[in-house]
């Protein structure tokens, strides 16, 4: 890290090109390109250029080669309600994976938290004081938090398909739709033929996507065996007994993650239904809790740790200028006790 006068300014001819990075206000993918010759916005060229003269910095070739450098800090910022933040078990799974990936690369990751209004106001604001490279959980469609990043030139790579920014943003996904299709399909090979579902959010990737994986799988699609859901247990367990309330002849129930589908069987067990005999329940995530539930969840594996190794070689890549990318890694079903 470059020395600091007192007044926290680099000292002049000891700047990095992070410092530079930080005092224009745009990545360091964008600075390497305007030490190379490279197009980059007028803009973004000139704040470049007033940043290398205010920091005192001086593009050698020595210093040309740190235009891979890595930043000191690189921020987690979830777009989720707070309590849900607290209550979900991927994030919490997610957030270590990312601070041991990180970690290796002598990167520290922080958690900007902010209380009050809706959680993508609170994002949008949060967002607009990052100046480090980010990386995005849960973000609604066309969030506004992104669009604030991406107008800032600063690297983004999103957990899960940035919808509205796909062109712009990089991204690590599952491939959700193949894996409720997957699901509900292996339901109906058990004989299951009444198959209601508990969605995910839809102005969320996971929640568009598996929705669109049931409806691929079941044989016709009726409007009253699906109740949309919050990613909350108390959520799953309202939207259960609307179910059963408007198809009670429904036999089986896909919930677009696990921690719904223990609501699922809880509003199943007050309502006096037998899981598996009367009605088969399936999740999504295999999370720690679908060993817990009994019967135990049928559900299907989200490879969790493989997500962490990916978010930050594609943050990497966008630090060091490439362009954005995404990848969607493969899903697998996992048979047990409640289907």
């Amino acid at each position: 890290m470059s020395r600091r006068a007192q007044d926290g300014r680099p000292r002049a001819g000891r700047s990095t090109i992070y410092d530079v990075a930080r005092v224009a206000g745009v990545s360091v993918g964008t600075v390497s390109r305007v030490l190379n010759g490279h197009p980059v916005g007028a803009d973004s060229r000139k704040a470049v250029q007033r940043a290398m003269a205010g920091t005192g910095y001086v593009p050698n070739q020595h210093a040309r080669q740190l235009a891979g450098a890595r930043p000191e800090t690189v921020a987690f910022l979830h777009c989720a309600p707070g309590d849900r933040l607290l209550a979900d078990p991927n994030i919490n799974t997610l957030l270590l994976d990312c601070l041991r990936a990180l970690g290796d690369q002598n990167i520290m990751m922080i958690t900007p938290v902010a209380g009050g209004g809706s959680p993508d106001v609170v994002s949008q604001t949060l967002a607009a004081r990052l100046a480090d490279p980010v990386l995005v959980f849960t973000a609604p469609r066309s969030s506004a938090a992104i669009t604030s990043l991406v107008d800032r030139d600063i690297p983004v790579v999103s957990c899960g398909i940035p919808l509205g920014h796909e062109r712009h943003v990089s991204y690590v996904s599952t491939d959700d739709r193949d894996g409720a299709q997957q699901i509900v399909t292996y339901l109906r090979s058990r004989g299951r033929r009444r198959i209601a579902t508990v969605t995910a959010p839809m102005d969320l990737p996971g929640g568009v996507q598996r929705l669109a994986g049931y409806r691929d799988a079941v044989a016709t699609f009726d409007p009253a065996l699906v109740a949309h859901g919050d990613y909350t247990y108390a959520g799953a367990v309202t939207a259960t007994e609307q179910l059963l309330r408007q198809a009670p002849d429904l036999d089986a129930i896909f919930a677009a993650s696990d921690l719904m589908a223990a609501g699922v069987l809880a509003a199943c067990a007050k309502a006096g239904r037998r899981v598996p005999d009367d009605i088969a329940v399936a999740g999504y995530d295999d999370a720690a809790l679908a060993l817990t539930t009994r019967p135990q969840l049928t559900t299907v594996r989200i490879p969790w740790h493989r997500y962490a190794d990916q978010l930050t070689r594609h943050l990497l890549r966008r630090i060091d200028g490439d362009d954005p990318s995404g990848v969607v890694m493969p899903v697998e079903l996992i048979i047990r006790g409640s289907a």
